[in-house]
């Protein structure tokens, strides 16, 4: 997404901008970053030059090969198990980054969970556990984020912004979802919580932005797509006819975390395959 054609000697070139390296410099921290989507960006962080904090809640494994892949492009990295629920965990997190960095520029709030039932029989249990996670998670990680954020303010020669909070929401922020009424609700909350954040922290420099996926290829909806009936029936709802990519994903927040996207704020991103182009009425209806 970066644009090849921007000169890296222009005189109007942006402190700190580098088409090869575009977070070179910066300290990221991504939540959930042990499999899937998590561990696509913050690979894709590193690639981009951003040493970055691998938080995960119990692959021990996903977060050390994460740690690998980005040392082995030349960055840094080092994990950390905490539950983003968890406020004591969140602020322990965000202190061994800081005693290992300095600083936090960009954070990814990524962790999610699903815990699926038919609404009448939803317990209160995996009403709580998906809100505490998905939504409750992000608030906590965010609002250390900003603290730092506020502290330190703007370094020219990093960022243009004072920092950058990307949220992991879903294209479940727009679209229902039956049988899931907790994870839906708990986007929908993110995609609010987002907006009024970057209203809020627009002035400061602060950039608030969603990433929301469609249908891709993690461990958390293996079975919507492990078969060839299952694939076929989910393609169904894709214009584009294929199942994303973790690494689909990775792109679009090295993007948003960049100085070119530095007018970019309070929107969603969606990277869905077209899901929400209502592929029900692509025939006419």
């Amino acid at each position: 997404m970066m644009n090849a054609s921007h000169d890296q000697n222009s005189s109007n070139k942006v402190p700190g901008y580098s088409i090869i390296k575009p977070l070179k410099g910066q300290k990221a921290l991504v939540t959930g970053a042990s499999s899937g989507i998590g561990k696509a960006v913050a690979v894709a962080l590193g690639q981009a030059g951003a040493s970055v904090v691998i938080n995960y809640r119990s692959n021990e494994k996903g977060a050390a090969e994460a740690v690998k892949a980005i040392k082995d492009c030349g960055s840094e990295a080092f994990a950390f198990g905490a539950d983003v629920s968890q406020p004591a965990d969140v602020q322990a997190m965000f202190k061994a980054m800081f005693d290992a960095y300095g600083t936090v520029d960009i954070l990814v709030s990524n962790s999610g969970i699903q815990q699926d039932a038919a609404f009448d029989e939803m317990t209160l249990a995996q009403w709580q556990i998906v809100i505490d996670v998905n939504l409750t998670g992000q608030f906590l990680c965010a609002r250390e984020a900003v603290k730092e954020f506020k502290r330190r303010g703007v370094v020219p020669e990093v960022s243009r912004a004072v920092g950058k909070i990307i949220c992991m929401s879903s294209v479940h922020e727009v679209i229902p979802w039956a049988g899931h009424v907790n994870y839906a609700a708990s986007k929908g909350g993110v995609m609010l919580m987002m907006k009024s954040m970057a209203q809020e922290l627009a002035p400061l420099k602060i950039r608030v932005n969603s990433i929301g996926p469609g249908a891709i290829k993690t461990p958390i909806n293996t079975a919507a797509w492990s078969t060839p009936e299952a694939e076929q029936e989910l393609l169904k709802l894709i214009p584009a006819k294929r199942v994303g990519e973790p690494e689909d994903i990775g792109p679009a927040a090295v993007w948003l975390a960049s100085d070119e996207s530095d007018y970019v704020n309070g929107t969603t991103l969606f990277v869905d395959g077209g899901m929400l182009l209502y592929p029900g009425f692509e025939d006419g209806g």
